[in-house]
């Protein structure tokens, strides 16, 4: 993929190294697809190539009410995935970008404006440094309503950040989060009023990058700390993948579309 071919993220770059995805689906809630997660490794790869690129900063467009409402598919899609053979329909917990954002040496901020479901915290979790968070955002760890896992190695990743029991608690219930307690949980650096969110976001970007910020020492920070970390991130995802593919298959992954599309509470049968 090219950049000049992106339909869902819109991404600039500034002479000051700070460069900016937002993800712009705002008819869907900035719902995000394959091509959208396609589109975001294209993004990992041009500031790879680009010494001028020294910070990024994911948000949502606010047109679109949400950083993300999560992941969104539809069999029509298909057509317009065949132009990209990059897509790996098989790699349904994201492991080629998850990993790539964790091997990726430059600092990346989620500034979250907005509901972030699903993929919408489980990217960020996985591929931000620092997670800032508007006041009236929310996060939903919505798996278990919809009969299936996370994804972006969340089921390793969430409990190295607030412990076991907690993250199981998290998942297995799939409660709303609100920005306060996920500040709290220790998921989140900051919770900022709205019109804050963005130019606080810039305002530490900036810190990371010179005269301010010494780029080569954070790079080589967090080359060492995501170091160790590494192999566990490629078995889960793998483990992941195959969970998900399981679940995608059962009875109740089947009925909980059924009630989405019916606006009811699910009833599962465990199979």
């Amino acid at each position: 993929m090219i950049i000049e071919d992106f339909e869902d993220i819109i991404y600039e770059k500034e002479d000051n190294g700070i460069c900016t995805a937002t993800i712009s689906r705002p008819e869907g809630r900035n719902a995000v697809t394959y091509i959208t997660f396609l589109e975001i490794y294209t993004v990992l790869e041009d500031m790879e190539n680009d010494r001028n690129a020294k910070v990024l900063i994911i948000t949502g467009d606010p047109k679109g009410n949400a950083f993300t409402s999560g992941g969104y598919f539809k069999p029509e899609m298909m057509e317009e995935m065949r132009k990209y053979p990059e897509i790996d329909l098989m790699d349904i917990a994201q492991k080629k970008v998850c990993m790539k954002f964790w091997d990726f040496n430059k600092p990346v901020i989620a500034a979250i404006n907005g509901m972030a479901i699903g993929g919408g915290i489980t990217m960020p979790l996985a591929g931000a440094d620092l997670i800032y968070m508007s006041k009236n955002a929310w996060l939903g760890f919505f798996f278990s309503k919809r009969a299936i896992i996370p994804e972006f190695s969340c089921t390793f990743l969430l409990p190295l950040l607030v412990g076991f029991q907690k993250a199981k608690e998290i998942c297995y219930f799939g409660d709303k989060i609100t920005a306060q307690k996920a500040y709290e949980l220790g998921l989140v650096n900051k919770v900022l009023p709205p019109d804050e969110l963005i130019p606080y976001s810039r305002e530490q970007a900036l810190k990371l990058i010179p005269p301010k910020g010494p780029s080569l020492s954070l790079k080589l920070m967090k080359k060492t700390m995501h170091a160790y970390f590494r192999e566990i991130l490629d078995r889960t995802l793998d483990l992941e993948n195959r969970a998900l593919r399981k679940a995608f298959t059962s009875k109740d992954f089947n009925e909980s579309m059924k009630a989405l599309k019916e606006k009811r509470d699910p009833v599962f049968v465990g199979r």
